[in-house]
């Protein structure tokens, strides 16, 4: 048996609680140093470490010298994501290409400016040859992000100007990740699909007359099709996760990592291993597996008295995972309102007309409703709590036959474009490497001889 597929050993378990009892720190000390745990003040506020042009989260404003909290505003290059996304939905376009030259370049493209982009983005939608074969399909995991870093790591390889970090070589490498993450997620899926669990193997060619979120659902489904608000709907959500300032955690360590010199391959995987942890990009998965079990332990989906008794029971970790919280509701930084949440919701009952899933939307829209109401009375939470993107775009996906398997290579796929412009920003701006302090605890320690130990 590989050491790979046993389980933990007595042994190891032993030496863990060893490693518990010497390392497990006094949280009182945290006050005592004043140490902002998780780089937040006590308010839940991210301290400030860095500078950024890139983009800007509004959750509270200053009204007669008090901070209140207001409706949540989100803008990309200063500009506020409403009128962005208003802009190309109106004229019945895509919006993704126009909205990564914005964070990129930092201005709205021209007509003919964008077009160049695209047509920049198209030749660059490839794969080394036989990359697929040899690095995609070799060892399938059920985790496509892990995949998505294995291939990310493998095209350094390939790449004869890998380690150069000027900063066209890095755009160069950066835009070559905007136009391959789409294939190499998917493409991942479909090996995962075809190996582990023996469905048939569909690797479909991009197409270089269609968008970003086109060639997905063309790339991922078995006949290429997909409908104009399918299409429509995913573009949204792409840009919706494009970019969400610059302290969350996957940005930041994008920033961090950067900043230490490394080729962009490296940067790139690092961020991949932070929006793969479940306390980042993984809550879609959690919103729309609670439904389920939502459905499953009420009787009567329309009967909001026992939609809000299985609320309840959540809060009190009674129901689902028993881990106390109503996925999809309330966020790090908003509290009023999640302004992604608020632009997704006019196109979420469109699709679920279009899909035949209004009872789902119903149910959805009574959570949205009911679920404030219970945290503030069961929590005595009173700031504001209200639907985040997460809530939406897990059934979204749903919706869109996106297995669960491609909720987080989703997330990965929009907010490389993010990821891109925090990259550029910091070789730009800095020559400094990022390295914060830690306050030692632990008083000088006598050597003990081997003979002497008990």
């Amino acid at each position: 048996m590989s050491n790979y597929s046993m389980k933990v050993t007595p042994e190891i378990e032993a030496l863990t609680q060893i490693c518990r009892k010497n390392t497990t720190t006094d949280a009182s000390l945290y006050g005592k140093y004043d140490v902002k745990r998780g780089l937040r003040d006590i308010n839940g506020k991210g301290v400030l470490a860095g500078l950024t042009q890139v983009s800007n989260i509004v959750a509270d404003k200053i009204v007669d010298g008090q901070r209140v909290p207001c409706d949540g505003e989100l803008y990309y290059r200063g500009m506020n994501i409403n009128d962005l996304t208003r802009g190309f939905l109106r004229e019945n376009r895509m919006g993704f290409e126009e909205v990564a030259y914005l964070l990129l370049f930092g201005e709205l493209p021209s007509r003919d400016e964008l077009e160049q982009f695209k047509q920049i983005l198209v030749q660059q939608r490839s794969l080394p040859t036989n990359f697929v074969r040899d690095i995609i399909m070799k060892a399938p995991s059920k985790d496509i992000m892990n995949t998505l870093s294995k291939s990310v790591l493998n095209l350094y390889s390939y790449d004869t100007h890998a380690d150069d970090i000027s900063l066209p070589n890095v755009l160069r490498q950066c835009i070559n990740l905007i136009s391959t993450f789409p294939l190499m997620s998917v493409y991942g899926y479909q090996a995962y699909n075809h190996y582990v669990r023996g469905k048939s193997l569909y690797i479909h060619n991009p197409s270089r007359k269609l968008s970003t979120a086109e060639n997905i659902l063309r790339l991922l489904r078995p006949d290429k099709k997909y409908t104009p608000l399918e299409a429509k709907i995913l573009d949204l959500a792409l840009v919706l996760h494009m970019e969400h300032g610059g302290g969350n955690n996957s940005t930041f360590t994008m920033h961090v990592v950067t900043s230490s010199g490394t080729d962009t391959y490296s940067a790139v995987a690092a961020s991949l291993a932070s929006l793969k942890g479940p306390k980042h990009g993984g809550a879609n998965i959690k919103v729309v597996e609670m439904f389920e079990d939502m459905r499953n332990n009420i009787r009567n989906i329309s009967d909001e008295e026992e939609i809000e008794d299985y609320l309840v029971k959540l809060l009190h970790k009674e129901a689902f995972d028993r881990r106390g919280l109503i996925y999809g509701m309330g966020h790090a930084v908003y509290s009023i309102s999640d302004p992604r949440a608020n632009l997704f919701k006019g196109f979420v009952e469109k699709l679920a007309v279009e899909k035949g899933r209004e009872e789902d939307y119903k149910l959805y829209a009574a959570v949205a409703r009911l679920a404030p109401e219970v945290i503030a009375r069961e929590r005595k939470i009173y700031k504001g709590v209200s639907p985040n993107v997460d809530f939406y775009s897990g059934f979204v996906y749903s919706m869109l036959d996106l297995p669960l398997e491609l909720y987080a290579p989703m997330f990965a796929i929009a907010r490389m474009v993010g990821w891109s412009a925090h990259r550029l920003e910091e070789l730009i701006n800095t020559d400094k490497i990022i390295r914060p302090a830690y306050k030692n605890i632990l008083e000088n320690q006598k050597y003990v001889p081997l003979n002497e130990r008990g």
